[in-house]
């Protein structure tokens, strides 16, 4: 189906990126036509803009980044950040509070841009998935002390869950009065991520204020992505594409693409565009 689509929303881990975490040339050469058709590009991801750069150590082949699913955006021509969201700290302390009284692994992060920072508390339990992010942030990780030290502002809260779906919902039905988001574990790909936003926070609510920004219509966009933190994403866009890797249980809710390691990406930008 032909269609006038003006601006193209991609997850990154597990969409975007194969699992070696690399672009595979046909969905790069994708990436180029869209810049040629003059079709803006927007990678929405739920890494901290530090991570993101871990990943590109050159130009970046995208006009906009969304980044911490949301919580800031920056343009990548000028890195100019154009949005960003905080927690301030009595609700930092309050989520923090609520989290140690039901013996969950928690790590507040600082403000953006700079939300790589954060201060993390554990209980006695082992979590695999925890001790491995601390290890893998451990010049940017601070013990928890207490409330006090928390930081004025926060852009978010993670916190992380064994694979245990339940334990999960019982915990987030407290927590009704922020943007509660869920997400598999992009370390372990099993373990359950708790992010805890700000209410308004979102991709999909980030996707709608790039849009506004630029003038562009919802339903010039096209969403693609792979996971429970893409939802608002792909509800948003006009157009949307969940790729095949993704959890089973979304993928009757929205057209299907090729996987991460087969150029799901590139197959449902021609889909949409040249199809």
């Amino acid at each position: 189906m032909t269609t006038d689509i003006r601006i193209i929303f991609t997850d990154l881990d597990g969409t975007l990126l194969t699992s070696q975490k690399n672009i595979s040339p046909a969905d790069n050469a994708c990436l180029q036509q869209l810049k040629e058709r003059d079709i803006i590009r927007v990678i929405a991801t739920g890494r901290s803009l530090y991570s993101f750069k871990k990943v590109f150590d050159s130009t970046v082949p995208a006009d906009y980044l969304i980044f911490s699913t949301g919580a800031g955006i920056i343009d990548l021509h000028d890195e100019t950040l154009l949005y960003a969201a905080n927690l301030e700290k009595q609700d930092l302390q309050s989520i923090a509070a609520y989290l140690q009284d039901h013996r969950v692994d928690f790590m507040v992060h600082d403000s953006v841009p700079h939300n790589h920072r954060f201060i993390y508390s554990g209980n006695r339990h082992s979590n695999s998935d925890f001790e491995r992010r601390i290890q893998l942030y451990s010049s940017h990780a601070t013990p928890y002390t207490s409330l006090d030290a928390l930081p004025s502002q926060g852009a978010q809260i993670i916190a992380i869950f064994h694979d245990n779906l339940q334990h999960f919902t019982q915990v987030r039905e407290g927590l009704d009065k922020y943007q509660v988001t869920r997400t598999t574990s992009p370390l372990d790909g099993k373990s359950i991520w708790m992010e805890i936003f700000p209410p308004h926070i979102s991709k999909g609510k980030s996707a709608a204020w790039l849009c506004d920004f630029l003038q562009i219509a919802p339903q010039a966009a096209l969403g693609i992505g792979n996971d429970y933190n893409d939802v608002s994403l792909l509800e948003f866009s006009g157009q949307s594409y969940l790729v095949a890797n993704a959890p089973t249980e979304l993928h009757g809710d929205y057209r299907v693409s090729p996987s991460n390691d087969h150029d799901g990406f590139s197959y449902a930008v021609r889909q949409v565009l040249d199809g």
